[in-house]
């Protein structure tokens, strides 16, 4: 099986107001280590303009590899820990499996 490709993550997250100061510390810091990942396209995380709880989220990554690898990352980050409460609204494409030719 091959991966179809670039894998695209696009949503939000919904911050409670306990968390925010949390969040916003460390956002930064995970968008640079992010960026810095082999295998990372894009990535966008900011709050939405007149909804300060809510953060609007878009990654590409090359390929499902380099975003798995993203996803073990995060597990063991800073980030991980300030976000573990917050609820999560992801729409994932390029996931999929095709058949080899």
């Amino acid at each position: 099986m091959q991966s179809m490709g670039k894998v695209i993550l696009e949503g939000y997250i919904v911050a409670s107001a306990n968390d925010l100061n949390n969040i916003k510390e460390h956002l930064d810091e995970h968008i640079k280590l992010t960026r810095a990942e082999k295998g990372c396209l894009t990535f966008n995380v900011q709050q939405r303009n007149g909804k300060e709880l809510i953060f609007d989220v878009y990654e590409e990554f090359t390929d499902k590899e380099a975003y798995d690898l993203h996803q073990e990352r995060v597990k063991t980050s800073t980030w991980y820990k300030a976000t573990r409460k917050v609820e999560r609204h992801y729409d994932v494409s390029g996931l999929e499996a095709t058949p080899d030719k």
